[in-house]
């Protein structure tokens, strides 16, 4: 449990490194933005315009991913700290499970958008390939973050109940 409380506590300083970053050059993109583009690969010439735009909207989309997963995190250090005090089975922990399941769910479509943004904006002389496909595990880790959820409502129903009868 101490490993898994500095592992997640040093990811959320790491994402919140990753945030500051996209900011960064997010902001930098719109001050000098050729400089940062053609940083980033882009070539002036034809469409370079919307690749632009397109490559600002996706940092935009990773900065709203990253606070995704602070909110991510934060629940699951504080579903953690549940369990090392010996209460895990609480309404609570229920409701932070099912947070993170909406939060997964909607950096997953985050990711599909990225994918269609790329696929937009490309020129047949500047592919922006960032992948975009539909992934079976996020909707599985979805699918079973929700079901975790009413598992953990189920047994704080039921913790509650064995309560009231001693």
């Amino acid at each position: 449990m101490p490993l898994a409380r500095r592992v997640l506590a040093a990811l959320r300083v790491i994402n919140g490194i990753y945030a500051a970053a996209i900011v960064l050059l997010l902001v930098a993109s719109l001050i000098v933005p050729m400089p940062i583009m053609t940083g980033l690969g882009v070539q002036p010439g034809p469409g370079t315009d919307t690749l632009i735009l397109g490559l600002r909207a996706i940092m935009g989309i990773g900065i709203a991913a990253a606070l995704l997963t602070h909110l991510v995190l934060g629940n699951l250090l504080a579903l953690l700290a549940s369990v090392r005090a010996g209460d895990p089975f609480v309404a609570d922990n229920a409701r932070r499970l099912r947070w993170i399941a909406i939060w997964v769910l909607l950096a997953e479509v985050l990711r599909l958008l990225v994918g269609l943004i790329s696929a937009a904006v490309s020129t047949p002389g500047q592919r922006l390939d960032l992948g975009g496909g539909i992934a079976l595990a996020p909707w599985l880790a979805v699918l079973l973050l929700f079901v975790l959820a009413q598992v953990f409502e189920h047994g704080a129903r039921m913790r509650r109940d064995l309560e009231g009868t001693v």
